[in-house]
């Protein structure tokens, strides 16, 4: 099969098509990007390709399946610009996949979907995909919920899945993450292993996470099977302060969630980091995910722990990790 990808040179895409490359029902992978990588890998044909105005039709062409990973987080003070490419982008990639006649699309939505819901349970599939309201990243993905919503009336016959995972980390993405979250500002010694020695613990901050090769094997895993609909991935166990301060050597420190939201407000606004106060907002709202549809009908299965994942990051951040794309480029030390 010929399996075109969106947003391929990212965290998940690269290990995306690297599990694709293993698949032998796969015998082409497109891969389409803003900026072509340093150099092919992964038996990957790369496009340089913008999903805002560039020609999809004649790419998707011929694809037995299109997977849409293409997002921007940056830069989050043009508001404009991210919808551009997050939501009208996407809008643009679901009318090429109709057009081209592509018979299977598989979308990367996320855990930031989902409306505000419980920390104490878990809730599957079926919790309404509304976003929290302060976050473009949350609106966004609620945005492109409901277009894909439309294309399903639309196109009945199209299969269509959308992965909706916790937050993705691995250690090659230690560069991208630290230059979309934390900043230049951020000094890479406290991300080494035992320099952190607090963590703050916001009252309902409570989150779920998994690797990102575990995120790539769900993602083929519904590139080469048949199944449809929505699908909760995340790995155990869910993280909060108490968990995160034993597994990292630290310990915990209270702090009071406006105080927190303030001094993350206040300095996104000075251009200090540049992350907004609402992904706060959207760690703090959305719900914990029952991920036993991915297990039971994907046959998907975590082989990572989510402190894995986090412990994996951190030390990439430290390391300056990355890969040989734009987005995963290893800084120069």
């Amino acid at each position: 099969m010929r399996v075109v990808v969106t947003g391929a040179s990212g965290n998940v895409g690269t290990s995306l098509v690297r599990a694709l490359a293993a698949e032998d029902d796969v015998d082409e992978i497109v891969g389409l990007a803003r900026r072509l990588p340093l150099r092919n890998f992964h038996e990957t044909e790369w496009h340089a390709a913008n999903i805002e105005h560039d020609d999809l039709v004649a790419l998707f062409r011929g694809a037995d399946c299109v997977v849409h990973l293409a997002w921007a987080i940056q830069p989050s003070h043009d508001l404009a610009a991210l919808r551009r490419t997050n939501v009208e982008g996407s809008e643009r990639v679901f009318r090429a996949v109709a057009e081209a006649g592509v018979p299977a699309l598989v979308y990367a939505s996320s855990v930031g979907a989902y409306s505000p819901g419980p920390k104490d349970r878990a809730v599957d599939e079926s919790w309404p995909t509304e976003g929290t309201p302060t976050s473009f990243y949350a609106r966004h993905k609620a945005e492109v919920e409901r277009l894909l919503d439309h294309f399903q009336v639309e196109r009945p016959t199209t299969r269509i899945v959308r992965l909706r995972p916790g937050l993705i980390f691995k250690r090659s993405s230690g560069e991208e993450q630290r230059r979309y979250f934390l900043g230049p500002l951020f000094p890479r010694a406290l991300a080494k292993r035992g320099a952190l020695a607090v963590i703050p613990d916001l009252d309902g901050l409570r989150f779920q996470a998994v690797h990102t090769r575990d995120v790539a094997e769900a993602y083929r895993l519904a590139v080469v099977g048949d199944a449809h609909g929505a699908f909760n991935v995340a790995a155990e166990p869910v993280l909060d302060a108490p968990t995160l301060a034993q597994a990292l050597g630290a310990r915990v420190v209270p702090l009071p969630t406006a105080a927190a939201r303030s001094a993350l407000a206040a300095s996104w606004r000075l251009r200090l980091q540049p992350t907004p106060p609402g992904w706060l907002d959207m760690g703090l709202a959305v719900p914990l995910m029952d991920t036993t549809r991915a297990r039971e009908e994907l046959g998907w299965e975590p082989q990572h722990s989510s402190l894995v994942a986090i412990r994996d990051v951190l030390s990439g951040i430290a390391d300056a990790e990355g890969e040989p794309t734009p987005p995963l480029e290893t800084a120069r030390r």
